[in-house]
């Protein structure tokens, strides 16, 4: 029977690769030993290019549990370590990945934190997002720390029983059969100051609390209570504001029932779709991880859009926030009038009309317009015919427009010839 051991060669290449950065990292550090570069994590430091951290990534606050200075003793050491592991609770704040983790100090603060703590969480990548459950699966107790690895830890599993075989040189077995799977645990320690004092469980999750919850929630619950009040409210309420991250709208909302991806120019979107029609219809667009656009559709009434960001005034480190409470004061110009639309009538249109002027349609005795009827032609004048368009009333009715003849009157016994009535009128000035 053979032993062996065989590094595969994906391990040994990192391990090259891993000892050229080291020694190029010492060599710089060797010639740049007199720049230093300082992070301010207080939030009262110049805002950065990226903004200032959110509040659940700036300090936590330290808590005040009464610690003995009697030493750990092993029945105790026991104890702890039987009743913690596979404890399960809730993350309050992203855990990131890695060997180094995060350190808490017993009543005091978190290492590291603000934009190192963002740093650490980008680089190594995220294990636990805030709200989801953490599993306490190894405790170790040293001489002044606790070591907690949490979901697995940052090991992974049989790291170097996998590299190790069994068997004559043609026929060799690995000793574990393990798929190579990549660790996603994370690591907390807490540290004390002098040495482990006598702890009990129930002390040790008082200590983890800015950072683990151990109370029975929901993971609603776990998530909202790492918010501000009004973001808390908000999501509770199951309402979308722009500025909100995914995990918030999904927590707020749930699922959507549509997406689709679009273009906006040169920028990329998503748009999720809540409700259909007659109940309210909200699209949600979405770039990157925030929420940059809030549109609330309801039947019947035209569509409101929401573009300001009303979530990073709540979390920022100083608790300064964008949005303000309206005013519960109104001040009343003269001639402001307040209408209740539930129980007065609505305001008169505008019009062009003057003041006091009215038209004709006002007037209730006018009736309505009629069509215009036009007079009908007269016939055209005949001779004979009176110029008043009145017939002669020596012509006879059976309108004969033939002259007649008179007779005048006798003088000396001569008779005048016969004239016509017309001419006769008009030689006696007018007289018949």
């Amino acid at each position: 029977m053979v032993w062996s051991f065989v590094p595969r060669r994906a391990d040994a290449t990192k391990r090259l690769v891993a000892r050229a950065t080291a020694a190029c990292l010492i060599a710089a550090c060797g010639m740049a030993a007199a720049q230093v570069i300082t992070i301010d994590t207080s939030g009262k430091g110049p805002v950065s290019a990226t903004g200032q951290v959110d509040r659940r990534f700036a300090q936590v606050t330290p808590t005040k549990v009464a610690l003995t200075e009697t030493a750990l003793d092993a029945k105790t050491r026991l104890e702890l370590i039987r009743e913690l592991t596979s404890e399960q609770g809730f993350a309050m704040r992203p855990f990131p990945r890695g060997h180094k983790g995060l350190t808490l100090v017993a009543n005091g603060p978190l290492e590291p934190a603000g934009e190192a703590y963002l740093n650490m969480v980008t680089s190594e990548g995220l294990s636990a997002k805030p709200g989801e459950r953490l599993v306490l699966s190894d405790i170790k107790i040293e001489h002044s720390r606790i070591v907690i690895d949490l979901n697995g830890g940052p090991d992974q599993k049989h790291r170097f029983l996998r590299h190790i075989s069994i068997g004559a040189p043609d026929m060799e077995a690995p000793v574990v059969r393990d798929a190579g799977e990549e660790a996603t645990g994370s690591r907390l320690t807490i540290r004390f100051k002098n040495q482990v004092p006598e702890l009990t469980s129930k002390e040790v999750k008082a200590l983890l609390a800015p950072l683990i919850e151990f109370d029975v929630k929901t993971p609603i619950q776990a998530f909202t209570d790492t918010l501000p009040k009004q973001l808390k409210d908000a999501i509770l309420n199951h309402h979308v504001l722009v500025g909100m991250t995914t995990d918030m709208v999904l927590f707020a909302k749930g699922q959507p029932e549509n997406k689709t991806r679009e273009m906006d120019g040169q920028e990329p979107f998503e748009e999720w779709l809540y409700g259909k029609p007659p109940q309210d219809v909200e699209f949600v667009r979405i770039n990157g991880n925030r929420v940059i656009r809030l549109e609330v559709a309801k039947v019947g009434e035209k569509p409101v859009i929401y573009s300001r960001d009303e979530v990073a005034g709540l979390m920022r480190t100083d608790g300064t926030a964008i949005v303000t409470e309206k005013p519960k004061t109104r001040t009343v110009a003269e001639g402001d009038v307040e209408r209740d639309p539930n129980k007065e009538a609505p305001a008169a249109p505008p019009s062009l009309r003057r003041q006091g002027e009215t038209l004709p349609t006002d007037d209730q005795k006018v009736g309505v317009m009629k069509p215009v009827q036009m007079p009908k032609p007269k016939p055209a004048a005949q001779p004979g015919e009176n110029p008043d368009g009145e017939p002669d009333a020596a012509q006879p009715s059976g309108g004969d427009a033939r002259p007649t003849l008179t007779k005048a009157p006798a003088s000396g016994g001569s008779t005048a010839p016969a004239v016509p009535a017309q001419q006769n009128w008009q030689s006696s000035g007018g007289a018949a």
